[in-house]
């Protein structure tokens, strides 16, 4: 069973390239793919026809094609490895605040992002 990616699910950005002098767009799933453009409009237009081209070209030869991240599941959990001064340091940091060093780390995530 093939699965067909909507390739307006992925997170595409334009900017403004002062090096280039016209707006950039990129592609979050594909950040090898970029399209210059003097217009937002016709950057954005570029890029998704490049992406389309990509995604089929990926599907014709049986390579992997990217989910998007917007469709894609996550289980709320990740493993993630500190040194020991560190991760003494966090703990001690939520022991101040009353909070188990999840709950600390949660809040320090949430307010960085």
């Amino acid at each position: 069973m093939t699965t067909t990616i909507d390739i307006t699910h992925y997170g595409y950005r334009v900017t403004w390239s002062a090096e280039d002098q016209e707006f950039l767009a990129t592609c979050l799933e594909l950040p090898s793919l970029s399209w210059l453009a003097s217009t937002q409009e016709e950057a954005l237009a570029g890029l998704r026809d490049l992406v389309r081209e990509v995604v089929d070209d990926l599907t014709a030869t049986g390579e992997p094609v990217p989910v998007p991240f917007a469709t894609r599941n996550y289980s709320g959990k990740f493993n993630l490895r500190v040194g020991e001064y560190l991760h003494r340091q966090l703990a001690v940091n939520a022991a101040q605040e009353h909070l188990s060093l999840n709950q600390y780390l949660v809040r320090r995530l949430s307010d960085a992002s």
